[in-house]
């Protein structure tokens, strides 16, 4: 048993994410079995400023890996976007005090997180958000939930659109990323999908393969829209304009990400909690627990934040082969 770490603190930022419970009571049960007190920090960075928080217990997180938003709350902070903050934050480390902190969240509770280290907190991050789009990490925390919410949530949508031999734009999330949205389409066998990643050719990307469907014999079209790639009402209008046809629009919204958590969302989660507080047990500090290859891996915190993660677009070439009924040339790796 560890004597060296007494106490730790645990929170969670930014957009909620399911399986951020799973990750919350990972770092509290590892916290415990090893002889440390854990904190749970409420509201994110916000409740770390304002000495807002509850001691942990086996109690406290029984029966929350099933569940979906995160029972410490989050909340985005502006008042820790400044030094006079962020001293505030570190003065309630000092009055409770931890001696780590496990941030749950994406970049934006990252560079938190490192702000915080370089006042002298240690920090371990761990990667929670349904984009997908944290670059130190091939895999964040909510995302297979969230697109296998889409995805149900579109099938249903399907059944209706198809009685009616409609168009259908479904706008999901992702304002700078398009991985929920390219994932989802190909899941759905989409008709078009548009991402922020490629410039949009709306004649080529979209009306011309309307015009494909309805010429092999198909009487409803599926368009999936990454948030980031434009209004879907937008979208929709100029799909009337050009093609005469009446599409309806659907904007799923917060709805992705509700919901119980999956069993990788789950799994993974579990993981990296376990792993966190490892880390800081062990003096391993100021990093963010990503997977590389099925394998966790711990990266520094700047490190991490300067990285960069490029879409997969051979995923994007399937789509296009599927869509179009062509001939598509795939990296062997991702067949």
């Amino acid at each position: 048993m560890n004597n060296e770490i007494h106490r730790i603190g645990v929170l969670t930022c930014g957009g909620d994410a399911p399986g951020m419970n799973a990750a919350v009571r990972a770092v509290v049960r590892t916290a415990l079995g090893r002889g440390m007190e854990c904190i749970g920090i409420r509201r994110g960075w916000n409740g770390l400023i304002n000495s807002d928080f509850v001691r942990m217990d086996t109690s406290k997180v029984s029966h929350i890996i099933d569940k979906g938003g995160t029972i410490l709350y989050t909340a985005r902070s502006e008042e820790f976007m400044h030094p006079e903050g962020r001293q505030k934050a570190v003065a309630t480390c000092k009055l409770l005090g931890l001696e780590g902190i496990v941030a749950i969240g994406g970049d934006g509770t990252f560079r938190g997180a490192l702000e915080l280290s370089r006042l002298g907190i240690p920090v371990v991050g761990i990667p929670a958000t349904i984009d997908n789009d944290i670059s130190c990490s091939k895999y964040t925390i909510g995302f297979d939930t969230a697109c296998n919410t889409a995805i149900e949530c579109i099938d249903r949508l399907r059944d209706t659109m198809q009685s009616h031999e409609r168009c259908s734009v479904v706008e999901v999330m992702g304002r700078h990323a398009g991985y929920l949205a390219l994932y989802v389409g190909i899941a759905v066998g989409a008709t078009a999908v548009l991402i922020p990643e490629r410039e949009i050719d709306f004649e080529q990307d979209v009306v011309e393969k309307i015009r494909q469907a309805r010429l092999a014999g198909n009487t409803h079209y599926m368009v999936v829209v990454a948030e980031g790639s434009g209004s879907a009402f937008e979208i929709s209008k100029r799909i009337h304009e050009a093609v005469g046809i009446d599409p309806r629009v659907t904007v799923l919204g917060h709805i992705q990400r509700g919901g119980s958590p999956s069993a990788r969302d789950r799994e993974t989660a579990s993981r990296m909690g376990y792993a966190a507080v490892n880390a800081i047990a062990e003096g391993r500090t100021n990093c963010v627990i990503g997977t590389n290859e099925g394998h966790l891996v711990e990266i520094p915190i700047e490190e991490a934040l300067s990285m960069t993660k490029s879409i997969q677009m051979e995923r994007y070439e399937v789509l296009e082969a599927l869509s179009n009924r062509g001939t598509c040339f795939c990296s062997s790796d991702f067949l």
